[in-house]
């Protein structure tokens, strides 16, 4: 990564840095092909795709997830 670069970001007001993420992350976007999974990830994708498939009803709620995240950290 080029310090330089993000020492000069980080110089930026907050509202000038919102607008350097989002025009940066508008060009990531903007090239899909650069965002595909590796052959490991796919093949993670597919190995958790086929255990939810094999147990549908072994999920949790979202809500039971984020009141057992805030506990574990005290909050």
């Amino acid at each position: 990564m080029n310090t330089n670069l993000l020492d000069q970001a980080r110089k930026l007001s907050l509202a000038e840095q919102i607008d350097l993420v989002e025009a940066l992350w508008d060009g990531i976007a903007g090239q899909p092909d650069a965002l595909l999974p590796t052959d490991a990830q796919r093949e993670e994708l597919d190995r958790r795709l086929a255990d939810h498939r094999a147990h549908p009803d072994d999920v949790l709620d979202w809500s039971d997830v984020k009141a057992a995240a805030r506990a574990r950290l005290g909050r």
